[in-house]
């Protein structure tokens, strides 16, 4: 019979299609039965089924450097067709392209022939002699895109704020320049308005609060960094009566030295109160902010206002330490624990006041008010008389002259063996040596 075989091979671009557009279906022989790259393929006519030999493409597996299939010497293999008409007469078969299908892709053969014709069964489906492997894609000769620039981040922020200083200090000096400002600052000098009694000097136990203070706010804040920033902790701690509230070591640490730096407060709270010494932190007179004012220009115009902080503070100082001892602390303390694991779940009511994400919004932003305290109050403890403030901040020694211990160097040295045990402490916050502290409270593990 005459049939139209498949078109378009072979399926790559730009390809010749096989058979041609008019070639001639190829004739029908005798029913056979042959077996195609150990496929077995049935051959009769039955039900309008017939068999014929079609030359088989070569070149398969159609892969680079791949063997051809079938072989050159083969012969052609008998392929089952459905035929819907009478078999014709028989004609020259078409010539062998290049390419081909593979025979897995013929239609598949109805039952064997019987005395009346039945509906043919489905046969399995067949397997090709070789999967085809994908074909490799060409490397493409577009040039590759620049590589996105990489993120200053904080030096950016440096340089926005050596502008944003420089600016500040042009402006503060056009201030003071005027006899507006001038005016203003004979008026307000910056001094800090004191009760007749207040207490004078830097008695020991403010010294050893200082110290302590400054040791563990500087690894409160490398700690907290850390826990915000970490993804996959080295170790994980656990109290022994609840194995399951896992948190990582680092958390842990946080909130030790937070537990620390909370008990160092409250000494510091009772002594402060107890020795009268709470007048020279907490303002008593509304005259304190036109002298703070008045200050922080002289401040930023580089012409330091006058200060002796053995015998009192400027109204400037005054309120930053206020507010950093009365206001950012307890924010920072309520806000911590209601994030750590000492926050209790029974406290119902309190969590719907003070959520966990209202105390994330809370926490952070103090954490930055520290930070950036921290550096001015160290920048202008460098810069206004480092020995004499050193003196009096860590070696409890000054006077009401500030001329007769500004060559004192006992401050420094302690202070600089104060630096010493800071940096071995920031070295040995680590996983690995913090593990076996934080067993002796708890269960440590690795995951």
């Amino acid at each position: 019979m005459s049939i139209s075989l498949r078109r378009g091979l072979p399926r790559v671009a730009g390809g010749e299609p096989w058979p041609p557009a008019d070639a001639v279906g190829p004739a029908l022989p005798e029913p056979a039965a042959a077996s195609v790259a150990g496929v077995g393929v049935a051959a009769g006519v039955s039900a309008g089924v017939a068999t014929m030999n079609v030359a088989l493409r070569r070149g398969l597996p159609r892969v680079a450097g791949g063997p051809a299939w079938p072989e050159a010497d083969s012969a052609q293999v008998p392929v089952r067709v459905y035929a819907a008409a009478p078999v014709a007469e028989p004609a020259p078969e078409a010539a062998a392209e290049p390419a081909a299908e593979p025979v897995a892709e013929t239609q598949p053969a109805p039952a064997a022939a019987a005395p009346a014709p039945k509906p043919a069964a489905k046969p399995a489906a067949a397997t090709p002699a070789a999967a085809p492997k994908p074909v490799a894609a060409p490397k493409s000769t577009a040039p590759a895109a620049p590589a996105a620039p990489k993120k200053l981040g904080w030096l950016w922020w440096l340089v926005g704020a050596v502008v944003l200083g420089v600016v500040a200090v042009v402006a503060a000096r056009m201030v003071l320049g005027t006899g507006w400002g001038q005016g203003f600052v004979d008026k307000h000098p910056g001094t800090q308005p004191l009760p007749d009694d207040a207490p004078v000097g830097f008695p020991a136990w403010l010294s050893w609060a200082h110290f302590f203070n400054m040791f563990l706010m500087v690894l409160i804040v490398r700690t907290g960094l850390q826990v915000r920033n970490e993804r996959k902790p080295e170790g994980y701690w656990a109290p022994r009566w609840a194995p399951s509230k896992k948190i990582s070591l680092t958390l842990w640490l946080h909130q030790a030295l937070d537990v620390l730096w909370v008990i160092n407060g409250l000494v510091f709270y009772i002594l402060l109160f107890a020795t009268g010494h709470w007048v020279r932190i907490v303002p008593t007179s509304w005259d304190v902010i036109p002298n703070a004012v008045s200050a922080g220009l002289q401040y930023l115009s580089l012409d330091w206002p006058l200060e002796n902080g053995w015998v009192h503070y400027n109204a400037l100082q005054e309120l930053a330490y206020f507010t950093t001892v009365f206001i950012a602390s307890p924010l920072a303390i309520l806000s911590g624990l209601r994030m750590s694991s000492f926050w209790s779940e029974k406290w119902t009511h309190a969590s719907k006041v003070l959520t966990a994400p209202l105390a994330r919004k809370i926490h952070f932003p103090v954490m930055i008010y520290f930070l950036v305290f921290i550096v001015v109050h160290l920048g202008l403890v460098l810069a206004t008389g480092f020995r004499r403030n050193m003196a009096g901040m860590f070696a409890a020694r000054g006077d009401v002259d500030p001329s007769t211990y500004a060559t004192d160097w006992t401050g420094v040295w302690v202070f600089l063996g104060a630096v010493v045990v800071i940096a071995v402490a920031w070295f040995l916050a680590r996983p690995r040596f913090i593990a076996p502290v934080a067993g002796a409270t708890g269960k440590v593990s690795s995951r």
